[in-house]
């Protein structure tokens, strides 16, 4: 009963402070340190420190700086709801500076220096490999907010983006159904997400979808000049083009592409590499038209998408954006906490095992579901047409997707896709 009269108490506080109220209670002193912290993590009777991750210099800044900003804004929302156990989040931030040893290196600093409960970070494939030995080793807890390639379930990650399954195949899908397309060309950036991604599609297309892929380019991060895959693309004139170009190459890819003459009047293309974050620094003119695979897009209209917005551009500027990988970023914290307070403990183990199948109705998003046995989320596909104001206008909206992150139906193994990228 006191909980609950704890919760009715708190939870009018957040709704009128213009926050999201929480399933579960925050902000009890009932949780004595000796007993919700037995394995030596930096937790105090007042306090608990967690990591923050991302690049926040070099190329793939330009991505992840969304990231840090929503992670700071639910862990000021925690706290200013009463915290987790009663106790404040305070977080140390690291940059990973777009190199994947770097990652690593600051992994073990956060775990074995710090001793952070849990750790808000990555963006690229790359730079979630490089981490994964370090998180597995010290047993701690990683939440990873980047749409993926899939072919993975460690049980020290929690997977905030969406798998192939959910957004790769289900975008496909999608533009099949509206254009029925015969050729799809395919580009994205140099290393394994890109390239186990194009390689999952490519199944899809010429297996599924009975078309054909008439080139696959790849380029290195921070390339920016595509002059030879534009000429290409004018050359081979595909109905599709399928870009997976990630960080500020897509800068100089859909400027170029635009300065060329490909515009969305002359050719589809359907990108799931490119968010509000990025056609800021784009240019909303270069990218008008086109599409984009994500589950979520600033446009969401619902009432806790709506105060999210309000609440992180108050807290980053009325001129900041919010992309997918930047609201997935936000669930991190929120999915942690409420984890904690299930379990009520900040033991790994002890949280890992409260995630399962654990609900959250509130989140920009919409509902999302933690699943019980690899750690990623259930979610929809939506299909936003990139407007001339910078703005996605959805065009479609798939039903709740399971997460499948070892789709048996694709017909393919990681070893399969580990030779051919």
């Amino acid at each position: 009963m006191h909980t609950i009269g704890r919760y009715r108490t708190l939870a009018a506080t957040c709704i009128a402070a213009g926050m999201f109220s929480s399933s579960l209670a925050f902000g009890d002193a009932e949780f004595p340190t000796s007993e919700v912290n037995t394995t030596g993590l930096a937790v105090t009777d007042d306090t608990v420190r967690v990591g923050i991750l991302h690049s926040l210099t070099g190329t793939m800044a330009i991505s992840e700086t969304g990231s840090v900003e929503a992670e700071q804004l639910a862990i000021a929302q925690i706290n200013e709801a009463g915290g987790v156990l009663g106790r404040q989040i305070e977080a140390v931030v690291e940059d990973g500076a777009s190199d994947w040893p770097t990652f690593a290196e600051r992994a073990s600093r956060l775990l074995e220096n710090q001793d952070v409960a849990a750790v808000f970070g990555c963006w690229t494939s790359a730079s979630r490999k490089a981490v994964l030995p370090v998180f597995e080793q010290q047993n701690g807890l990683l939440y990873y907010p980047t749409f993926y390639e899939g072919f993975e379930a460690s049980p020290n990650v929690f997977y905030q983006g969406q798998e192939a399954t959910q957004q790769i195949i289900a975008g496909l899908n999608w533009v099949h159904e509206q254009e029925s397309p015969e050729t799809y060309y395919l580009i994205g950036s140099d290393y394994i997400w890109p390239r186990t991604s194009h390689a999952i599609a490519r199944h899809h297309i010429e297996n599924v979808l009975d078309a054909e892929v008439i080139s696959e380019q790849y380029f290195p991060l921070g390339h920016t000049n595509f002059r030879s895959a534009i000429n290409q693309i004018r050359l081979r004139n595909p109905d599709v083009v399928y870009s997976i170009i990630a960080g500020d190459s897509n800068v100089s890819f859909w400027s170029q592409l635009n300065n060329a003459g490909i515009t969305a009047e002359n050719q589809t293309v359907l990108t799931n590499s490119v968010t509000e974050d990025e056609v800021k620094a784009i240019g909303a003119s270069n990218v008008a038209g086109h599409y984009s695979a994500m589950k979520y897009f600033q446009s969401i209209e619902n009432p806790y998408n709506e105060r999210f917005v309000e609440a992180f551009k108050d807290m980053h500027g009325e001129d900041s954006v919010i992309g997918d990988v930047t609201q997935a970023a936000y669930l991190g914290p929120w999915i942690w906490a409420r984890s904690v307070e299930k379990a009520g403990s900040f033991d790994v183990d002890k949280v890992r095992e409260a995630a399962k199948n654990l609900e959250l109705e509130d989140m920009p998003e919409g509902y999302i579901r933690v699943h019980e046995d690899n750690q990623h989320l259930w979610s929809k596909l939506r299909i936003g047409q990139w407007q001339a104001d910078g703005s996605a206008e959805i065009v479609f909206e798939s039903d709740l997707i399971e997460p499948d992150p070892f789709p048996e139906y694709l017909d393919l193994s990681i070893d399969d896709l580990e030779e051919e990228t």
